[in-house]
């Protein structure tokens, strides 16, 4: 039997400027997500849909979803088979279509990580360890676009 996970969050519309949503412009569309015992992460709309620059939007935690669950994955299989990561950095990306009715979807997430790892004899098997990954990552899987992998990998004795 499948084990099943609950993921319980709070989403709290802090954007009422004080006269609701009598508006399209007449409210902001600052919220915060949390969670028991984490801190708050201040959201909003992207700004391309009246959204502030300095807080995060969904479209940007999907791409940081993604690239977190690939990096878990990852470390924990290189851990397991041996390959000793010294360094992880990501620098992924999404590009998300608005459709003509206003609404919109992701057609595709690429994630660049940067690995470096002790040793180079590694460095073809770091290489199966990031497909492995993106097989595996729970967050791709549920997505209906691509998710792509493009990983650069070095080691510290080369």
């Amino acid at each position: 039997m499948a084990k099943t996970h609950r993921y319980e969050v709070g989403v709290t519309w802090t954007g009422n400027s004080g006269t609701g949503t009598s508006g399209y412009r007449e409210y902001e569309r600052a919220h915060e997500v949390s969670g028991l015992g984490k801190p708050v992460i201040a959201g909003t709309a992207d700004p391309a849909f009246r959204g502030v620059a300095e807080r995060w939007n969904p479209e940007e935690l999907l791409v940081a979803s993604l690239s977190q669950c690939h990096m878990l994955w990852f470390l924990g299989l290189c851990a397991q088979e041996g390959v000793v990561v010294t360094d992880y950095v990501d620098r992924p990306s999404g590009t998300m279509v608005e459709t003509a009715d206003g609404g919109g979807h992701f057609t595709e997430v690429v994630l660049r990580p940067q690995v470096r790892i002790a040793e180079s004899e590694h460095i073809e098997r770091t290489r199966k360890i990031h497909e492995r990954a993106h097989e595996l990552c729970f967050i791709a899987n549920s997505v209906n676009f691509e998710v792509r992998c493009e990983p650069d990998v070095s080691a510290a004795d080369a």
